[in-house]
Formats: structure tokens, C-alpha cells, sequence
């Protein structure tokens, strides 16, 4: 046969001058197949695993990464907004885009190598709350940290070149005092708070008008300086325990619009509450001990000046009635149950119903 392919709208090149016919024309159709590469090549892209190109919705449009000449990927990944240099080159797709995600991965450092971030133990970066910038020390040449702490306001020389970051930085701090003296705007009399024979802080914050109990002494600075102030800081519960506050679930402090005075029911030294319930009403002792698991059960309301006394005793107001039938003044209403049982005992009668008898 002298049929000569290049003459026909689809020109063979590359390994298609030698597929045979069948190849191509395996059902023994000769006119009018189609000419996309993936009518031809649709086992090979679904059989691609690396990358996935079924998974990773790739298109269909081979030649946008093939040729006919050979069929490795002549993709360019440096015509992309992330052009590849040093380790980054050897990187196979799947090494970045584990996810079959091609479109829309973020560029920054810290998106693929928070595992590194996390794992760094000399220094040890989450500790020292390093930012995620890890270009500041690191290329994509070499990993180890270029950083060079001659840029620093303190250079090293001498024996401190040697010397490992943990040996100076021991205790994770790697930027500034804690507190930040100079945001702080700190007096410079540096002995007032350090002596020559150790420069730990001695000062003293119960000589402030702040003195320091319970939880609050085991507390770092920033806790409550965290803006770096140090002076004319509020000294009021609420201003440093407003989420505490608005997370009270039982009672709901925020709903039941609790005062905000929080040392009215708690302490430095137990967050618990310490509310005593017993100088309004014993609650904890008498008829009324564990026959109550929530506040709610009494303060129907959210008001917990009100209370009732009717939603446990005596539903039915008949039968209230009944019970009181010979109380001169008896009427069916919670107050008027409190001014008999202040207490919660059963027979008690105020001065202002006459004729009954007094409790001895």
C-alpha cells in the first residue's frame, strides 16, 4: 500500500509513525475517528498515578504536557506562580500535591513543612513561638538555618560563635525579656528589680496596689500584660476574666445578667464558685439537701432575685389552698411561702398572721 497518512488531516509523527493500524483503527473504522489524544489515550490518563490525573481533574488536552515524541511530561512548573529551585526540583507532584489538589495550593513555606516547624528542637520553634516565615533563615538549597545573628543588636563573637542557640536561649525565648522591658517602657534602674549576685527579677508585685494570691502567683507576666503594659493596668476581675464570664453555662452569667463584681462569688485560689446560699435560704441542709441539682429549679425566671416555691410544692393551687385552710392571710404565692418558711420548715408562722401560734 502507498497510502501516506500525512496527506489526511491528522499527520503521523513521533511514535505514531510506527503504531500499526489496528492500533488506531482496532474496530476497522478509517474515516472519521476522532483526532483528540485522549480518544486514543484514555487508559493512559486514568492509569497516570503520579500525579493522579483522574483524581486531580486534569485535563483532557495531552498535548498540553505530551508530545508524540516522548510521552514523559515536558510540563513546565516554572511558567506557574511557583517556579521550582533547589530540593524543590527533585520533588515528585506527589511530594506537594499528596491531595490531588493542582489548583489553588498555597505557596508558603509553612503549608507543607509545618511538620519541620513543629519537629525543630534545636531551636525549638513552636516553643520559641518562631514565625512561620521560614524563609527568613531557610532556602530551598540547603534546609539548615542561615540565619545570622550579627544582624541582631547583639553580634557574636569570640566564644559565643561556638556556642548553641539552647545554651543562651535555655528557655525557648528567643526576642526580648519577658516582659518586653523596652515596650514596657521600663525604668533603666536596673537594680530596683536585679542584683549583681543573680539578674533573676527580684521584684515584688505585692508591693503594688496588685497584690498577687492564689492562681494569680503562679501567672507569667504576659497573661495579664500580654499588650505590654505594665502601668495603669484595671485591677477589676472582669477585665481579665470576661470569657470566663460569658462561658458560665450553670448558672448562665451572661443570660441571667449576672454582676460582674466576680470576687462577690469567687476566689483567687478556686475559680469554684463560693456562694452561700444558706444566710438567704438553706439550700445544703435541712428538707431541701440534695433535692436540688441546678439553680434553674427554683429560679424559673433567669432572675435570681425571684425564686419559686410553687413549681416543687404544691403544683395545684387547690391543694395549696387545702393544706392552708385555717393560715388567716394564707395566699398561694412564693413570697408569701418564704415569709412562713424562711427556713424551709413546715410550721412557721410570722407575726403578721394573727392567732397562730408561735414556734417554739
Amino acid at each position: 500500500a502507498t497510502f501516506n497518512h500525512n496527506n489526511t488531516s491528522f499527520p503521523l509523527t513521533g511514535q505514531h509513525i510506527s503504531a500499526t493500524c489496528n492500533q488506531c483503527h482496532a474496530s476497522g473504522q478509517y474515516d472519521g475517528l476522532p483526532t483528540t489524544c485522549v480518544s486514543c489515550h484514555l487508559a493512559d490518563y486514568n492509569g497516570t498515578e503520579d500525579p493522579d490525573h483522574e483524581a486531580a481533574q486534569f485535563p483532557t488536552t495531552c498535548q498540553t504536557c505530551h508530545t508524540t515524541s516522548n510521552w514523559d511530561a515536558t510540563f513546565n512548573h516554572n511558567n506557574t506562580s511557583f517556579p521550582l529551585t533547589g530540593a524543590h526540583v527533585q520533588a515528585t507532584c506527589l511530594l506537594c500535591h499528596a491531595s490531588g489538589q493542582y489548583d489553588g495550593l498555597p505557596t508558603t513555606c509553612v503549608s507543607c513543612h509545618l511538620a519541620d516547624f513543629n519537629a525543630t528542637t534545636e531551636p525549638d520553634h513552636e516553643a520559641a513561638q518562631f514565625p512561620t516565615t521560614c524563609q527568613t533563615c531557610h532556602t530551598t538549597s540547603n534546609w539548615d538555618a542561615t540565619f545570622n545573628h550579627n544582624n541582631t543588636s547583639f553580634p557574636l563573637t569570640g566564644q559565643h560563635i561556638s556556642a548553641t542557640c539552647n545554651q543562651c536561649h535555655a528557655s525557648g525565648q528567643y526576642d526580648g525579656p519577658e516582659p518586653d522591658h523596652e515596650a514596657a517602657q521600663f525604668p533603666t534602674t536596673c537594680q530596683t528589680c536585679h542584683t549583681t549576685s543573680n539578674w533573676d527579677a527580684t521584684f515584688n508585685h505585692n508591693n503594688t496596689s496588685f497584690p498577687l494570691t492564689g492562681a494569680h502567683l503562679t501567672a507569667n507576666c504576659n497573661q495579664c500584660h500580654s499588650g505590654g503594659i505594665y502601668d495603669g493596668l484595671t485591677t477589676f476581675c472582669f477585665d481579665c476574666h470576661l470569657a470566663d464570664y460569658n462561658g458560665s453555662a450553670d448558672p448562665d452569667h451572661q443570660a441571667d445578667q449576672y454582676p460582674t463584681t466576680c470576687d462577690d462569688c469567687h476566689t483567687t485560689s478556686n475559680w469554684t464558685s463560693t456562694f452561700n446560699h444558706t444566710p438567704l435560704f438553706p439550700i445544703n441542709s435541712g428538707a431541701h439537701r440534695n433535692e436540688w441539682n441546678t439553680c434553674w429549679e427554683c429560679h424559673r425566671n433567669g432572675d435570681f432575685a425571684d425564686f419559686s416555691c410553687t413549681h416543687c410544692h404544691e403544683h395545684r393551687q387547690s391543694e395549696a389552698d387545702d393544706e392552708h385552710s385555717d393560715v388567716n392571710g394564707y395566699v398561694w404565692l412564693s413570697s408569701a411561702c418564704y415569709s412562713c418558711h424562711p427556713d424551709g420548715r413546715s410550721l412557721q408562722y410570722p407575726p403578721q398572721f394573727p392567732g397562730m401560734p408561735k414556734l417554739k
